[in-house]
């Protein structure tokens, strides 16, 4: 996983966090551009589907916190299928009370450099058309907006760097 930041470091989810991860994932502001919030039962599936990837990939999305310990959000790195593709993308939530902080971005970028110092030479992020926020990070951390597509039914624009 990356090295800590400035302000955040990184670590495995757990199922411990199922309560944080509800409310993160649960939490409309935070989902505003999602279909819909997820529920309690949909947040367990993530924490399962993110320690598959430790697994199998060594890497997936990490709980964020700042340097006290508290719970920030979630970032890191997943394959995604788009256009018959298999790609590796850069995702991340902050909590919405720590939003405009800066901590999407300072937390992206690491993983992004994480990917890197792997040997990936490119890195995605699927954004909604309007998530403009999102769309700011992936500008942050070098990503270039690379095309439009469609994902799970939806309008998608894609950055890439690499």
């Amino acid at each position: 996983m990356p090295p800590p930041t400035r302000r955040l470091t990184f670590r495995r989810m757990v199922e411990d966090d199922l309560d944080a991860m509800a409310r993160l994932l649960g939490d409309p502001v935070v989902m505003a551009h999602y279909p819909r919030p997820k529920t309690r039962d949909e947040a367990l599936a993530w924490i399962e589907w993110c320690r598959r990837g430790y697994a199998r990939d060594g890497f997936g999305l990490w709980v964020i916190e700042d340097h006290d310990g508290g719970f920030v959000g979630d970032c890191g790195l997943t394959w995604q299928r788009l256009d018959g593709v298999d790609e590796l993308e850069v995702g991340y939530h902050v909590v919405a009370d720590r939003q405009g902080e800066g901590l999407g971005s300072e937390a992206a970028a690491a993983c992004v450099d994480f990917a890197r110092s792997r040997g990936v030479e490119r890195v995605i992020a699927i954004i909604r058309p309007d998530n403009r926020a999102s769309r700011r990070v992936a500008e942050k951390v070098g990503l270039e907006l690379d095309r439009t597509s469609v994902m799970h039914d939806l309008d998608v624009v894609v950055y890439a760097r690499g």
